[in-house]
Parts: C-alpha cells; sequence; structure tokens
C-alpha cells in the first residue's frame, strides 16, 4: 500500500465510503429485483387463468 501521508484518513474513509455504497446500491438492486419478478409472476399466474 503506497504511504498516502497525512491524508491517509480521508483516502481510506472514501474508499470506504464508497464501497459501502456501492454495497448497498447492490443490494438494493437485488432486493428490487426479487420484487419485481414476484410482480410479474403474479400477473402472468393471473393471466393464465384468465386468458
Amino acid at each position: 500500500m503506497p504511504d498516502l501521508g497525512k491524508y491517509a484518513g480521508a483516502v481510506l474513509s472514501s474508499y470506504a465510503v464508497a464501497l459501502g455504497l456501492i454495497v448497498v446500491l447492490v443490494a438494493l438492486s437485488i432486493w428490487r429485483a426479487r420484487r419485481v419478478k414476484a410482480a410479474l409472476d403474479l400477473v402472468e399466474k393471473r393471466n393464465k387463468r384468465h386468458g
């Protein structure tokens, strides 16, 4: 790891925040995809009964 000097705290905390935000965005994307898939499955099931 390179020597960051007096900026080490700021740089490392910025990396940590960025990584945390990426993890949150991926988790939210997966959660939303599951919700949308469940809703689409429900609509498809309803259409099969009436169609």
